[in-house]
């Protein structure tokens, strides 16, 4: 088995004639494309015009997610290849010229007044009803055309060059750890070691080594999040989460009930972290460093062959499709495995319908955690086979449903796993599930807060980082509460998660909490309906890029806009809580 991942199914290097053929391929498409836009400035034929826009649409979808795939895939396992930066940056620019004839193609579709009679006529443009719906709301944010065009081709030495020098810093910070230089990735992983003197050890080296780059990624930071509250402005939105929102297909009223449950179970997260603490000997809450602490004794390492046939083995008792999935991407070298230096930290699952497959990228190193982990991303591409079957222009789903196929198989693997031993193994199973609950509970409602804040005081001044840690601060306390040692938070989460520097999708943080909870509250269902409830679950996933969230979650009879399904999914975990602390009494600090 290859442990790192073949891109050969899309190119097989940038001398590869495909590719060198699809560059010059996309640079007439937009040529074209850029010609047809300005056919629309006088008269045209509405219905001709419609069609022939969508076939220019999906061309370009698919001829550039071909290309910014494998190069963004590349960048991923290696950032400081400056030849695959150099295309990306010659890429980016291409796209740029693609921008104002795209808004003008949008503008025109959403000012066809006779779209309902068109879409009966053919059936390619019904099939396009939801994204042609969603043409018409986006078109009231658009800009004039050429300054869509400026604003895209600025972004490319504004906030995406902000993005990929975060990405840069983070992915080849060396940190001293006992008097070696380790990765980043390397010193966090240390945090799931069951010495507790190397946890402690590989936290104060952690911290230390930001104090490198932070006064860099502070400015990454701000001048992110003040472009997007100024294109926020311009386009009319009254803020970057309502922007979002819109984005998300998501209802206000969805995420206010969903942080109205979170709010009022926080005090059970907290006691759970108490409980830890006093278990580990800390008498005023869990320090940062002790978070992911193991406790228990499970000694189980795994290979990565191990973890494929597990997996399979516990897939195969859900649906056999899903287990099928998880098989293709074990041997077609769809996942790279394993950490490496310039290999960018953490999962993650990129879908390519195009080709009816997706790439994973991990950093494994055989703990059950790394198992998980790829149970995770693995539930990604099975969402991604089960909308590979749409039109080109219906295979993106938003960031609240992205987390729901993803979080459903840890749920899967987690009840199995759980079920399947006793005594200290079942005791360290149930806390490490605990552990990655409470991270999409807790540390996604800080990171919402923080995210918040960030944007409120952008718009009035420059965040320097000392501000910007006390704000990491503050928020890591109104999450924990009482749970931790307010001695040792992490201020540096800021500098740490990619996920605040992206230009063009804010807020994605409370899309973890949601699909964590979403999948909770799927996973009840499947437990009281059995077999009856695996057709649903599929046509769930399929409907997430042809219907808004609130919809998708009716296809299985779900009401997302209150919080009582939020509720009986915190219940849930609330009960694995209570197990824990009625198991773990007879645990023997370490």
């Amino acid at each position: 088995m290859n442990y790192e991942w073949s891109l050969d199914i899309l190119y097989k290097g940038f001398e590869d004639e495909n590719y060198k053929s699809d560059r010059i391929k996309l640079i007439r498409l937009t040529d074209e494309i850029g010609a047809f836009s300005e056919s629309l400035e006088g008269s045209f034929n509405e219905e001709e015009a419609l069609l022939k826009a969508v076939e220019y649409m999906e061309e370009y979808k698919e001829l550039g997610n071909r290309l910014g795939f494998y190069i963004m895939l590349r960048q991923s396992v290696n950032t400081s290849d400056s030849l695959t930066a150099n295309e990306l940056n010659t890429l980016e620019n291409q796209f740029g010229e693609a921008s104002k004839p795209m808004a003008a193609i949008h503008k025109m579709i959403a000012g066809i007044e006779s779209m309902d009679e068109y879409m009966e006529k053919h059936p390619k443009l019904k099939a396009y009803e939801y994204m042609i719906n969603e043409i018409k709301k986006e078109a009231k944010h658009l800009l004039s055309n050429d300054v869509e065009e400026v604003i895209a081709k600025l972004n490319i030495s504004a906030g995406s060059a902000w993005s990929r020098m975060h990405s840069f810093l983070t992915s080849t910070l060396e940190v001293e750890y006992r008097g070696e230089l380790i990765t980043l990735p390397q010193v966090r992983n240390l945090a799931h070691s069951e010495d507790a003197a190397v946890r402690k050890d590989a936290y104060e080296a952690e911290l230390a080594a930001y104090a490198k780059i932070k006064d860099a990624i502070s400015f990454s930071l701000n001048s992110i999040k003040t472009q997007v509250n100024t294109i926020c402005s311009l386009r009319g939105y009254e803020s970057p989460l309502e922007m979002t929102l819109q984005q998300s297909k998501m209802k206000r009223e969805t995420l206010d009930a969903m942080l109205q449950a979170i709010r009022e179970f926080l005090p059970v997260f907290h006691k759970y972290l108490r409980h830890k603490g006093k278990l580990l000997g800390h008498a005023d809450g869990l320090p940062w460093y002790d978070m992911f602490a193991p406790l228990g004794t499970s000694s189980t390492k795994f290979t990565i062959e191990d973890a494929r046939d597990y997996l399979v083995r516990h897939f195969r008792g859900f649906a056999d499709d899903l287990a099928d999935v998880v098989e293709q991407a074990f041997e077609e070298e769809w996942i790279d495995f394993l950490p490496r230096k310039g290999k960018v930290g953490g999962a993650f699952c990129e879908n390519m319908p195009f080709v009816k497959q997706s790439r994973i990228l991990t950093n494994f190193t055989g703990t059950f955690s790394d198992v998980i982990t790829l149970a995770h991303e693995l539930g990604h591409a099975y969402h991604g086979y089960n909308i590979q079957e749409h039109l080109p222009l219906n295979t993106d789903y938003s960031m609240p449903v992205a987390e729901t196929a993803s979080t459903f198989n840890e749920a899967l693997v987690m009840e199995a796993a759980i079920s399947e031993t006793k005594g200290s193994e079942k005791l360290a199973l149930i806390e490490s599930h605990l552990q990655d609950v409470t991270q999409i509970i807790c540390d996604i409602y800080s990171r919402y807060q923080f995210e918040s804040n960030v944007f409120e005081k952008c718009k009035t001044g420059f965040l320097f980082a000392d501000e910007l840690e006390e704000m990491m601060l503050s928020a890591q306390k109104e999450a924990y509460g009482n749970g931790l040692d307010h001695n040792y938070l992490h201020p540096y989460m800021w500098v740490l998660k990619g996920h605040y520097y992206s230009e063009s999708l804010s807020f994605y943080n409370f899309p973890y909490a949601f699909g964590g909870l979403f999948a909770r509250g799927l996973y009840e269902k499947y437990k009281a309906e059995g077999d009856d409830f695996i057709p649903k679950y599929r046509a769930l996933l399929n409907a997430t890029t042809v219907m808004s969230v609130e919809e998708a979650a009716r296809e299985a009879g779900i009401d997302l806009e209150k919080p009582e399904f939020w509720r009986t999914s915190l219940k849930s975990i609330e009960k694995l809580i209570e197990k824990f602390m009625e198991i773990s009494g007879s645990h023997n600090k370490k």
